[in-house]
């Protein structure tokens, strides 16, 4: 989908998109093979061929910095999974307060392998791990996880970000990340399940008066918030294309984006 998106060229908004597809130019390639019968005025082709062509640059780099920037942030959903080689699912838990050291665990999962950084071990890893990824994809962390973070290490965020809260939401999908969970038919374990932010924050506290097993169920809590992020991310993208109206590959577009829930 990232081939094909040519929003965050001048003067090029959804239906000026969906116009050049129709016309022939899928994506970026055929653009450019296709730009003189195309029906663009003289400045319209001087705006918009120079960006695509820099656009096939910019992915033949792997320049997520540039598309980050580029894209608007709402769009970014677009670049998965042409960077989702090295996408980092995130999410965040506090102690209840709002400063730098309210920030108790900070859970990332790469697809593969899921790691938690916990204040008082290892939390202090956590900006360096981070530098390794070009997407990152959370719930509600425009809002929260992410300006936290950056209060807390004093770091800037230049990936690639799908917020989930809101690609979901544009889908018809409210309501906070348990809510959404449910209506996909994902379930916690019986230990967490029904378990709110606020009984998270108690957790914190009870492995601070010394309660070792607080921490675990903290860290399964944590660890279930970051594992469904990947599984709600593969049933949103299809439903995004579909949205958009994309005309594309649909085998490349169902073999790239397997839904992993109805």
């Amino acid at each position: 989908m990232l081939e094909s998106t040519f929003i965050h060229c001048p003067g090029i908004g959804a239906k000026s998109e969906r116009k050049l597809w129709q016309a022939g130019a899928r994506n970026w390639s055929e653009l450019i093979a296709r730009q003189e019968t195309l029906r663009l005025s003289r400045l319209q082709r001087e705006c918009l061929v120079p960006l695509v062509e820099e656009s096939i640059v910019r992915l033949s780099e792997r320049d997520y910095r540039w598309f980050a920037r580029a894209i608007p942030q709402r769009e970014h959903w677009r670049a998965y999974p042409s960077f989702g080689s090295r996408i980092g699912y995130l999410d965040i838990e506090t102690n209840g307060g709002l400063d730098a050291s309210s920030l108790t665990v900070a859970g990332l999962y790469d697809g593969y392998r899921l790691r938690q950084f916990v204040r008082g071990d290892n939390l202090h890893e956590f900006p360096e791990y981070m530098e390794q990824f070009t997407m990152l994809v959370t719930f509600f962390g425009t809002g929260f996880d992410l300006p936290f973070l950056r209060r807390a290490f004093h770091m800037e965020f230049p990936q690639l970000h799908v917020d989930l809260c809101f690609v979901l939401k544009r889908l018809g999908y409210s309501g906070g990340l348990k809510q959404v969970e449910k209506r996909f038919g994902l379930k916690r374990s019986d230990e967490i399940d029904g378990m709110s932010g606020a009984g998270a924050v108690q957790l914190w506290y009870d492995y601070r008066r010394g309660n070792d097993d607080a921490l675990r169920v903290l860290l399964d809590y944590n660890a279930q918030d970051v594992l469904n992020l990947e599984v709600l991310l593969d049933a949103a993208f299809p439903r995004m294309l579909e949205k958009v109206q994309w005309i594309g590959d649909e085998s490349a577009a169902a073999s790239t984006a397997s839904a992993k829930v109805g």
